[in-house]
């Protein structure tokens, strides 16, 4: 038996305006290459870099969101390797003093929403140091050629403890993470882009405690050593690079753990080395031997000073730091009554969120506080469903017509029985359309819900009239008969009856 054992690297590009240590623009979205360099970036002779210092605040903010101990002195250092598409033939990076240590991440670990199971996955460190250029490989020509656009960007190094354990785990890592990042706004953390890339470190530790369980009158501690020692001698680490999305993190790490098991189990060597991840396969591949922090001959950069900040300096960024998921996530739950289904799609969607939040601002004054929380669900509901089917994934309220006061009359009027819910979708409809209050829609185009028995009973008759079928199998005791004549009476009366209205008479006159 083996337990796996993950840590994870993971590399944000920053979205300051400029590049990390010279002026050139940071800009992702750049689509002519190598347009946005100068000689700094490209590391030619006689340039000197300087610090961008919102890149330091970007990091200091996320290392305070993670709850990492800030660094009152950090300083640069160069890292020395050489590949195609790192101009100066070193990266600007930190090595022994980063600017913050010692954080932990709590994740949510079930995959069933109603259960928030939480695992505290320890930070090692949270760095800063610069992006490499862009490799980019033509088809069917024997060349490479090399963007260095991104060379320069501000990149954000975060490196966790060996706390993981499973590809879901790993999953929830990132996703947590990335929505930290995008709270904090220091980055937009698309993996499809780029811009967060996640690393594996994974090796599997042998359970096997037989030899260490005939030792008698020895401590807890004592123990625990040995099973460590004994496990670090078949923990042989493996690299798994570059993976740009969460579902290529979470397959990489079940396919290795596979792999590994199978070798182990077969008496055969794990090498330690750096592996690739063929998303198209499902499994991965052998890329190089693992390199130690001692091939990169790290030193101190000499030409950038040692960084020193003080409390003031760290406290003001503090002071910036927005609620975060996991306050939110509790704060929903707790003052809402969600259920931790429709909390998640809040907590994933800010500005749908924020929507949300003002939604219920504008309801509180419209009923009774005892009210509102089945107020509050209605309109949960409506917006996760109806308005997000009509906004589209990418909800922005600056872009949508309908505005929180008008959602709240909109659901009002639900909650009021004066519309139903068939006209409900109309309305809302031709609101996302024109941004009209709800009440002007139902009089221009007559949707109030008709609750004249007297008005449905006529529509009821004469839809019975037409389906003499329908009518006979429902006496035949097909109860599918009814729901459709009472389908018929809706779509005569278009959507406006009452439903129980609706189904009460059907059963009468039938």
């Amino acid at each position: 038996m083996y337990k796996t054992i993950v840590g994870l690297e993971v590399h944000v590009e920053l979205n300051t305006k400029s590049k990390m240590f010279c002026s050139c623009r940071n800009n992702p979205d750049a689509t002519i290459p190598n347009s946005e360099i100068c000689p700094t970036c490209m590391g030619l002779p006689g340039t000197l870099p300087v610090a961008n210092e919102e890149a330091i605040k970007k990091v200091i903010k996320t290392g305070l969101a993670l709850n990492c101990n800030i660094q009152s002195e950090s300083k640069f250092d160069r890292k020395n390797y050489f590949y195609p598409d790192l101009p100066k033939g070193y990266q600007i990076s930190q090595y022994d003093k980063p600017f913050c240590k010692g954080g932990y991440l709590e994740i949510p670990v079930s995959e069933d929403f109603s259960k928030l199971e939480l695992k505290k996955i320890r930070v090692r460190r949270v760095h800063l140091e610069e992006d490499t250029g862009k490799l980019m490989h033509p088809a069917g020509v024997d060349y490479s050629l090399i963007d260095f656009n991104r060379a320069g960007i501000p990149l954000m190094e975060l490196v966790t403890e060996p706390d993981l354990n499973s590809g879901l785990e790993v999953r929830r890592f990132a996703e947590e993470l990335q929505l930290i990042l995008r709270y904090l706004g220091v980055s937009n953390a698309d993996m499809e882009k780029g811009q967060m890339r996640v690393e594996v470190n994974i090796s599997l530790m042998s359970t096997n405690l037989s030899r260490i369980s005939r030792i008698k009158n020895k401590k807890i501690s004592e123990i625990s050593g040995q099973i460590s020692e004994n496990s670090r001698k078949l923990g042989t680490k493996v690299e798994i690079k570059n993976l740009n999305s969460f579902k290529a993190a979470e397959k990489a790490v079940d396919y290795e753990i596979k792999r590994q098991t199978r070798l182990l189990e077969n008496k055969e060597k794990i090498v330690q080395e750096t592996r690739g991840w063929d998303d198209g396969l499902g499994e991965t591949f052998s890329q190089r031997e693992k390199e130690e922090a001692h091939d990169y001959r790290y030193f101190p950069e000499p030409d950038l000073p040692p960084v020193i900040l003080d409390e003031k300096f760290i406290e003001d960024i503090k002071k910036e730091i927005p609620e975060l998921p996991a306050e939110k996530r509790k704060r929903f739950s707790e003052e809402y009554g969600l259920d931790a289904k429709a909390t998640e799609i809040f907590i994933d969607n800010k500005d749908l969120s924020e929507y949300f939040e003002k939604v219920v601002s504008e309801l509180e004054p419209r009923l009774a506080s005892g009210k509102l929380k089945d107020l509050t669900k209605l309109a949960a509901n409506y917006i996760i469903t109806d308005l997000q089917g009509l906004a589209g994934t990418d909800f922005v309220e600056a872009s949508f017509k309908i505005t929180p006061e008008n959602f709240a009359e909109f659901i009002t009027l639900i909650n009021e029985g004066k519309i139903t819910s068939k006209a409900a979708k109309e309305i809302l409809a031709e609101m996302a359309k024109t941004g009209a209050d709800p009440s002007i829609i139902i009089e221009e185009k007559g949707l109030a819900q008709v609750t004249d028995e007297k008005e449905i009973e006529k529509a009821v008759k004469d839809v019975v009239a037409k389906n003499p079928k329908a009518v006979e199998d429902y006496k035949k005791g097909k109860q599918n008969a009814l729901q459709f004549l009472a389908g018929q009476v809706m779509s005569a009366t278009r959507g406006r009856a009452k439903p129980e209205t609706v189904q009460k008479l059907l059963k009468k006159i039938l």
